[in-house]
């Protein structure tokens, strides 16, 4: 078996066998540690230089007016004896030798205006009322602990203004050491600091936001209230909980509608099935549904998917076999699923997975849109928006992202559109099998919140892309780099296929024959345990509610359900929650059966109303591809190369899958 690594971001090389050995995490620790500190050195020494060049020009300015302010300040103390330290701390400071709390204040009076004269000659004296006694108190006080510092009070003189910078950058150091030290010693992943929250861990983790996460919930039992700055509105509650889950997502399921916040983040998705509730969502789940359910739906789904391997997939992956070159096999099935999608909704097959590898500026839009969107959920709204209106960061690429899809579709609706007359009927026999047809029938009419049909019927098939292009590909990659850690897996998921080819080609394995591969399948559901592609669902309460751990939601309230952790939890898996097990989804006894967990538990699908529509073609597609793959190659991970979870919606590998393929005999 496989055993994952705690955090889950490693090195992966074709030597490391079927686990990870103490030597190689030992090498990793120290790796990381060393990195660590080497960024926090530089970060520390950079702004002490840029502090330092400026403060040097400012104090020589004050230099001089310091040293007379000190001088001054003693003759009015009325003794050289005394210290300024004894002068704060003997209670009611003497005037002349008479303890008076009013004549104290007029001493006090006097010292603040020769403080201000002093350092600002320009400026008039300073009238202290009572109010103004703890204000030039505390001037005074941190002017005394260490004279070039806190000049801040100061107003008159910019240039004396400028010395407040020393005290920032004190500020910004000591900020920095302290959540530097306390994340390297304390035993607890994350901290809810007062008025920051838990920003300095969100930062320090901004690297591993899933594995993050997984450790903030394993921290709270099951359920973190993560805290952001108090200014940022950032505060959610994140839940792996499998009671949470199922009490969300079924059991007071139409108190958790999508909702206002969820349209806000996915604004991209429009009125599509993801961002609708109630009477919409309804409508368009059934329709869906339906054309999915239709009989001819499954052999025109396996001749799609048989004809791209046959004519995209092999070709490529032979041709780089034989020229024994490395192949990112995550774009390879990122470009697979693209084109059967397309095929499948819009007629419309472009070829990405071609021998050539051509560029396709839809197929890779959806990446960038879909890393947008996590950051999204990380970052306080103000700021997206900010980038969204002046076009920078993540949010120009999401922009640029939508323009791209808009596009794309308007094309291969105009192209559909040709088929049909002017009342909508269709003039002429369509030849092809896809449902692009079906969908401008079905959803004929409806305008959704934008009042544009046409643009309602653009959401609905952008929603139906994302949930079959980059689900399938994300769970087809990290099934194949599970797989390739374990050779004995490999192996009999090989076996298993060729009993059921038998003398014949694999070209012979179909819906029916590969629904009985209870390896192939264990081994898949596996992979989407511990990688479900969605790696978190943002949700609200319409009306006040308790969850059933006990923690109170209100209408404003925000839930991440983290689906990425769940497979990670000891109290929902069992110790061995890290391993790679494909006999995990067994029955019990051995009899060759599939095992079933209840869709709260295993969430890769969703749960509850809204669980996946796609499911079964989801499992037919990832099951032809890899019988294939895994029936002619041998699948080795590139030397070296890492393997880990990128900043995605989707649970995509940040550097990709490169791997060597060698052809089984």
């Amino acid at each position: 078996m496989v055993v994952l690594r705690g955090n889950l971001v490693g090195r992966s090389g074709a030597g490391e066998g079927s686990s990870s050995g103490s030597g190689a995490e030992k090498i990793d620790e120290q790796t990381r540690e060393f990195l660590f500190s080497e960024i926090t050195r530089f970060i520390l020494n950079q702004t002490l230089v840029i502090f330092s060049s400026v403060k040097e020009g400012i104090l020589e300015v004050l230099e001089e007016r310091l040293s007379t302010f000190r001088s001054k300040m003693m003759a009015i103390a009325g003794t050289q004896s005394l210290t300024f330290r004894e002068f704060w701390t003997c209670g009611t400071p003497k005037y002349h030798g008479v303890k008076d709390p009013i004549a104290s204040r007029r001493w006090l009076a006097d010292v603040a205006n020769t403080f201000h004269t002093t350092l600002c000659p320009e400026g008039d004296k300073v009238a202290v009322e009572k109010s103004d006694y703890g204000r030039h108190r505390a001037c005074l006080l941190a002017f005394i602990n260490e004279p070039r510092i806190s000049i801040s009070n100061i107003k008159h003189n910019p240039k004396a203004l400028l010395c407040s910078l020393d005290m920032i950058l004190l500020c910004i150091l000591l900020f920095v050491s302290i959540s530097v030290f306390l994340y390297r010693r304390r035993s607890l992943p994350g901290t809810n600091w007062p008025v920051i929250g838990i920003a300095p861990d969100l930062i320090l983790n901004a690297y591993r936001i899933n594995d993050f996460a997984t450790d903030l919930v394993k921290q709270g039992n099951g359920t973190f209230m993560l805290k952001g700055p108090w200014f940022a509105n950032m505060d959610m509650l994140v839940t792996s909980d499998p009671t949470n889950i199922n009490y969300v997502l079924s059991k007071n399921f139409p108190n958790y509608p999508k909702g206002p916040e969820f349209r806000k983040i996915f604004d991209i998705l429009g009125d599509g099935i993801f961002n609708s509730d109630h009477e919409v969502w309804e409508i368009q789940r059934k329709t869906i549904m339906s054309l999915l359910k239709h009989p001819d739906f499954n052999s025109h789904l396996e001749k799609n998917i048989r004809n791209k391997i046959e004519k995209g997939l092999l070709p490529v992956l032979d041709l780089v076999s034989h020229n024994q070159q490395a192949i990112d096999l995550q774009e390879i099935f990122q470009r697979f699923t693209f084109d059967t999608i397309c095929s499948l909704l819009v007629d419309f097959d472009p070829e990405s997975m071609s021998v050539h590898l051509p560029y396709n500026a839809c197929e890779k839009a959806f990446t960038d849109a879909e890393e947008a969107l996590l950051w999204r959920h990380v970052l306080p709204e103000k700021v997206w928006k900010l980038q969204q209106r002046l076009g920078m960061g993540k949010e120009k690429k999401l922009t640029e992202a939508r323009k791209v899809f808009d596009e794309f579709l308007d094309k291969c609706l105009s192209r559909k559109e040709e088929g049909f007359g002017n009342d909508g009927r269709v003039e002429k026999e369509e030849t092809t099998t896809g449902l692009l047809k079906s969908l401008m029938t079905s959803f004929q009419g409806q305008t959704g919140t934008s009042g544009d049909s046409r643009r309602y019927l653009k959401d609905t098939i952008l929603n139906l892309m994302i949930a079959g292009k980059d689900t399938t590909s994300a769970g087809l990659s990290w099934f194949l780099y599970l797989v390739a850690q374990n050779p004995r897996i490999e192996s009999k998921i090989r076996r298993e296929i060729e009993k059921e080819v038998g003398d014949a080609n694999w070209k012979s394995l179909g819906v029916k024959e590969l629904s009985g591969m209870v390896y192939l399948h264990g081994g898949l559901c596996e992979a989407l345990r511990l990688y479900p592609p969605v790696a978190l669902q943002h949700k609200s309460p319409s009306e006040v509610d308790v969850l059933p751990s006990g923690h109170a939601v209100n209408e404003h309230s925000k839930i991440i359900l983290s689906f990425y952790s769940m497979g990670r939890m000891e109290s929902i898996w069992g110790k061995d929650c890290m391993e790679f097990k494909p006999e995990r989804w067994f029955t019990e006894g051995g009899k060759g059966g599939v095992r079933h967990e209840p869709s709260y538990k295993f969430t890769a699908f969703n749960a509850g109303p809204r669980t996946c529509v796609g499911k079964e073609m989801g499992f037919i597609q990832m099951k032809m591809v890899a019988s294939a793959i895994i029936y002619h190659y041998h699948v080795e991970l590139v030397q070296r190369h890492e393997v880990c979870v990128g900043d995605s919606i989707i649970v995509h590998m940040k550097h990709g899958l490169k791997v060597r393929l060698s052809p089984v005999n």
